[in-house]
């Protein structure tokens, strides 16, 4: 599990994946967010521009992000 402190309010989904290593660019994090591979709070999720909060957890490529 990987935990990610938030430093605000919220992060965009896509920024998740990239400030945490799961995708070497943004361009990768929309194409896995699109085609569903991307998890939010235990639900495939297709919005990019999610904002996850506190206490959210993502699920992408058999890991798990924590939002502390």
């Amino acid at each position: 599990m990987i935990k990610f402190t938030l430093e605000g309010d919220f992060i965009q989904l896509i920024q998740l994946l990239k400030a945490t290593d799961l995708v070497s660019s943004g361009g990768e994090a929309q194409t896995v967010v699109t085609n569903g591979l991307v998890k939010y709070n235990g639900t495939v999720d297709y919005r990019k521009r999610l904002k996850v909060k506190k206490g959210d957890k993502v699920e992408f490529n058999g890991q798990t992000i924590s939002i502390i």
